[in-house]
């Protein structure tokens, strides 16, 4: 089957060029439009409780946004002030603006605009008006910030982040690539697939965009598997043409058993991390199912473009590309294999205690919907939380009160007041009739609006036998419904994805074990690179060397991303390592040659490969988002964990314990994987590593 969608590329290589071409201009022209489209809401549950809440609320009395200043060297009885803010209240689509607002010191003033309900594009163009006028005012200092002008910064902030992660990453992915490669041509093929699949990539977020809210953290997310999948598939589909042009002599064939032993690999690749983003779906989150869907699509773009658009151009302009060189000895990879092979369990112990270790405090993870802390100090929204921290500290919790929904008029909720101003880290509560039979009443905890005390109190009222119907909205609430969620699908995304992967893994190996081997591997060091999270992004260790600083909480899209696409790309590199094994079984090097041959034949390019990704992943550790700071660390952490510790350490270990017992499958399932399997011809019987040289041409083999 490869043979037949590669065949068309080498035969049709220019149309398939000028296909590949469109879809690049398609993607720069028109898909760069998303960034105008982007939303900054995320951790929301439609038809949950605290959603039906707000939206009962604001069909009732809808609550206008509002944007703040904050005014430093000026008096509240300044005239430049006062003209200003009559200025404000005399524009188009501004609904109130209130009276300065001195601090406690005297030093500052704090305004703060209302905008009218239902303005068109949440009223970002009479926002900007306001705070140009504001900021106009003769004063020390002047941020305006908040509403639409907060969204407005959030989109901003993530066109830039990827802007600058590409400047960083792309001329070290390039340094690499030469290295690996030794000329031009090779070394920047990758870097055209991964052109590709970040246009595509654009234009896949573009056309979501207009069914769907698109968030501003899928732009670095969805950027970064695009290049980092796009480098990897590439380099071991060149890698491997190299390799065969050892003994074809025919460009075209040598594309052609190219596609039937690295294409093989790409696609089992492909579709294992297309299935464990696919899981996200599953969550009832627009902005994870989102992703999930975006996501998927932008693998098996990358996934075509390798299977397509790479032999395409290797038919034509393969023959500059030199073979790779044989070499004689024995490599350090595969010395490290029969080192292991030597003391399998104690390796296994010890690697996996390790493991364990850098998981724990997974264990002390809270989530939380996030603050302007998550953003840089240099943008308007952080200085405002900063100056509002400072100088207006009753204004500066970011999350609301917990907004409780009555369907009583407002005489008949006297009780409902006092039982829950009575509840454990509740400091307030005010009451606001929303209309003759519905009415609000807006607690206020004691403390920090999503501590335990506040969710606890939130189930508390959820809980109380009342004669009227009541919701409870709210930040608080929201985070109480979000997490209640995550509960609820968490088991069933883990099952599809895990069972997804074992169908796929048992077609690619035709194991029953190999698969089970890999999910378990895996989740240890995914769980390593989660914890080293928490203990860098929450509880603030070594966060400065990152430009972070110690939250207290991780966002909650962090641990689900990082999980679902650190699963997937540690399964990517099991089908890069299984795939060199399986061959050297089938050529029949037997259960221990096999595994020194395949580590040995993968350990250059899965090492180059891995690296190049690092440093892709990388380039947003040091953006401008806490939570793609995290997600980025995350997924280094994951890929350097698996390239190391599992690759080298913990598969040989445990392929060395089973033995041949890796390959058993059941009489009835040989015949079922026959026709799953995408098998190709295996190929000739070559030496092992302990007779002849392992696959020479990445440098870093060397």
């Amino acid at each position: 089957m490869l043979r037949r969608i590669t065949g068309f590329a080498v035969r049709r290589p220019l149309v398939v060029i000028l296909a590949w071409v469109a879809v690049l201009a398609a993607g720069f022209g028109i898909g760069t439009g998303v960034f105008e489209r982007l939303t900054s809401d995320v951790g929301t549950v439609p038809g949950s409780e605290s959603a039906q809440a707000e939206e009962r609320a604001d069909a009732a009395a809808p609550q206008p946004d509002t944007i703040t200043s904050v005014l430093t060297g000026v008096t509240a009885d300044d005239p430049g002030l006062t003209a200003a803010i009559a200025d404000v209240a005399a524009l188009p689509g501004i609904e109130s603006v209130s009276p300065p607002l001195p601090s406690d010191a005297g030093h500052a003033v704090l305004v703060e605009v209302a905008l009218t309900p239902g303005l068109e594009d949440d009223g970002e163009e009479e926002a900007a008006a306001a705070a140009e006028r504001l900021e106009a005012v003769d004063a020390s200092s002047v941020v305006v910030s908040g509403g639409p002008l907060s969204d407005v910064e959030f989109a901003e902030t993530a066109q830039e982040d990827v802007a600058r992660a590409e400047m960083l990453s792309m001329p070290v992915v390039l340094i690499l690539l030469l290295v690996v490669f030794g000329g031009i041509l090779a070394a920047g093929l990758p870097l055209l697939i991964a052109a590709v699949g970040v246009g595509a990539t654009f234009g896949i977020l573009f056309a979501f965009s207009q069914v769907t809210d698109v968030s501003v953290y899928s732009i670095q997310i969805t950027t970064m598997l695009a290049v980092g999948l796009a480098v990897d598939y590439a380099l071991l589909m060149v890698s491997r043409f190299r390799e065969e042009r050892r003994t074809v002599s025919d460009v075209r064939e040598a594309v052609l058993r190219t596609a039937a032993t690295a294409g093989r690999t790409v696609v089992f690749s492909g579709l294992t991390v297309a299935v464990a983003l696919a899981g996200l779906v599953v969550f009832n989150d627009p902005f994870l199912r989102s992703m999930g869907l975006a996501g998927s699509a932008v693998v098996l773009a990358d996934m075509g473009a390798a299977l397509t658009l790479l032999p395409a151009l290797l038919a034509k302009f393969g023959h500059r590309i030199s073979p790779s060189r044989e070499r004689s000895g024995d490599g350090v990879f595969a010395r490290v294999a029969r080192w292991v092979q030597r003391r399998p369990v104690l390796t296994l112990v010890t690697t996996a205690a390790a493991l364990v270790t850098l998981a724990v405090p997974v264990a002390d993870m809270h989530i939380s919907q996030g603050d302007p802390r998550m953003l840089p100090t240099s943008t308007d929204t952080r200085e405002l939380w900063d100056r509002l921290g400072a100088d207006f500290p009753e204004q500066a919790p970011w999350s609301d009160d917990i907004d409780i929904v009555a369907s009583a008029p407002v005489t008949s909720v006297d009780g409902l007041r006092a039982a829950v101003e009575d509840l454990p880290g509740i400091a307030s509560v005010t009451v606001r009739p929303l209309a003759d039979d519905l009415t609000e009443l807006a607690a206020t905890p004691s403390g920090d609006t999503e501590s335990q005390a506040a969710q606890d109190a939130v189930r508390a009222v959820r809980a109380m036998d009342l004669p009227y119907e009541v919701q409870v909205g709210g930040d608080t609430a929201t985070l109480v419904d979000y997490q209640a969620m995550l509960g609820d699908r968490l088991p069933w995304a883990i099952a599809l994805v895990a069972l997804s992967t074992l169908a796929l893994l048992f077609a690619f190996t035709g194991s029953i074990l190999l698969p089970v081997k890999a999910i378990l591997t895996n989740l240890l060091s995914i769980g390593a690179a989660l914890g080293v999270v928490v203990w860098v992004f929450q509880q603030g260790h070594l966060a400065g060397l990152v430009g972070a600083e110690g939250l207290g909480y991780l966002h909650l899209t962090v641990p689900i991303l990082v999980g679902a696409i650190a699963f997937g790309l540690s399964v990517d590199y099991e089908v890069f390592l299984l795939s060199r094994i399986r061959e050297r079984w089938l050529a029949g090097d037997g259960a221990s040659g096999s595994v020194v041959a395949g580590l040995q034949r993968t350990g250059g390019i899965v090492t180059a490969a891995a690296l190049i990704i690092g440093v892709v992943f990388a380039g947003f550790v040091f953006g401008g988002f806490a939570p793609i700071k995290a997600i980025g660390l995350g997924l280094v952490l994951a890929i350097a964990l698996d390239a190391v510790v599992v690759r080298m350490l913990l598969v040989p270990a445990t392929m060395t314990l089973l033995g041949s017992r890796n390959w058993w499958l059941p009489r009835p399932l040989r015949r079922v994987h026959e026709r799953l399997a995408l098998s190709e011809s295996a190929p000739e019987p070559q030496p092992s590593p302990s007779a002849e040289s392992p696959e020479p041409e990445p440098a870093l083999a060397r």
